[in-house]
């Protein structure tokens, strides 16, 4: 194990041990982690020594941030396509994940989000602490929720995915367990005890009851007191309708999440709602992930995920400069184009998963 290396590996018993290793970076991933962590799944699956696998993330701050938002941005700036070659493998890692013949732990302490939560959410054993804060923030960049992340917030109760997927929110612990993107709550300070616990597992059944020995009760959630309001009116058809009703609204956090959405991309926001509604009725996780893929590519062509970067995480201004402006100026036809097939540039998974 070479401690400079982007993703460290390491075998402790019969537990193989993945740790994200980009501390600075909040271990974002780069094309090369994704590589890595699928080559070294791969021979965890046939490797008969290999009882299971943990993933947790290097340095105090989280498991991981996401994917390199700057990298996607240079490369649509020069009219390159490598962001594209970068979610083809990233999507069929998260597949890999979620069909992964033995446990897979997932630690999710500190921040997880956008990719995070693809190379954890879609585990067997996924473990939320105090500290965690789970999001798929895309809408904040001009982008729309990806790595099966669509899959994951269709699937939560009512309308508490809708929510989350349209104004890219961050959940604490409670509410990842309430929204089904996690399993377990373990204090931060009992981690090191249950990694060295899984490194003693010699049978899958061991490993899913030792995080459930360890597991204690979440702190109090943060969705919970605003479900009423949060399922009455992202229950709408339509991005206008929804803001309509939490702008009446009589709950002022309603009315302030109005306003904050009418701040994000208009496209993004009706995107992001059709493939949430969408993927609702798609056969499972790599039928979705088939559709982000589409809805990715179609992003990366367009003006806004560009823009959304540059103002969020070029120049900081926090002022971009949407296109088309107005919700009402995005039609049917703009937001159906992102779901239009791609020849051959399929991502295929759906049509190799059975």
């Amino acid at each position: 194990m070479n401690d400079d290396e982007p993703v460290l590996l390491h075998t402790e018993g019969h537990t193989l041990h993945i740790t994200l290793n980009r501390p600075k970076a909040l271990n974002a991933l780069t094309h090369t982690m994704v590589r890595l962590i699928d080559e070294a799944l791969a021979q965890a699956a046939t490797d008969a020594s290999v009882v299971a696998v943990v993933i947790s993330g290097a340095g105090e701050r989280g498991l991981c941030a996401g994917g390199d938002i700057r990298s996607i941005y240079e490369d649509a700036r020069a009219g390159r396509r490598a962001s594209v070659d970068f979610w083809r493998d990233e999507y069929r890692l998260n597949a890999r994940i979620a069909r992964f013949p033995k446990p897979y732990v997932a630690l999710m302490d500190g921040i997880v989000m956008g990719g995070g939560v693809g190379v954890s959410a879609h585990g067997d054993v996924r473990v939320v602490t105090e500290r965690s804060r789970v999001a798929m923030p895309e809408t904040g960049i001009g982008f729309v929720p990806d790595v099966g992340g669509t899959h994951l917030l269709a699937a939560a109760p009512g309308e508490l995915g809708t929510h989350l997927a349209l104004t890219g929110r961050s959940v604490n612990a409670a509410d990842a367990l309430a929204c089904g993107l996690a399993d377990h709550f373990v204090p931060s300070g009992r981690l090191p005890d249950l990694v060295a616990a899984l490194s003693r597992c010699t049978a899958p059944a061991e490993v899913t009851e030792t995080a459930r020995r360890y597991a204690a009760p979440a702190p109090a959630p943060e969705l919970a007191p605003h479900r009423a309001w949060i399922d009455d009116c992202y229950a709408a058809d339509t991005v206008e309708e929804i803001i309509d009703r939490l702008t009446c609204a009589e709950a002022p956090a309603a009315r302030e999440t109005a306003r904050s959405l009418l701040a994000l991309s208009p496209t993004s926001l009706k995107v992001t709602l059709e493939a949430v509604r969408r993927a609702r009725r798609l056969d499972g996780l790599e039928a979705v992930l088939d559709q982000e893929f589409r809805v990715s590519c179609r992003a990366f062509e367009g003006h806004d995920l560009v823009e959304g970067v540059r103002a969020r995480i070029i120049d900081k201004d926090r002022d971009p400069k949407w296109n088309p402006v107005q919700l009402g100026d995005v039609t049917e036809a703009d937001v159906a184009r992102h779901f239009e097939p791609l020849g051959e540039r399929e991502l295929g998974l759906y049509a190799t998963a059975f």
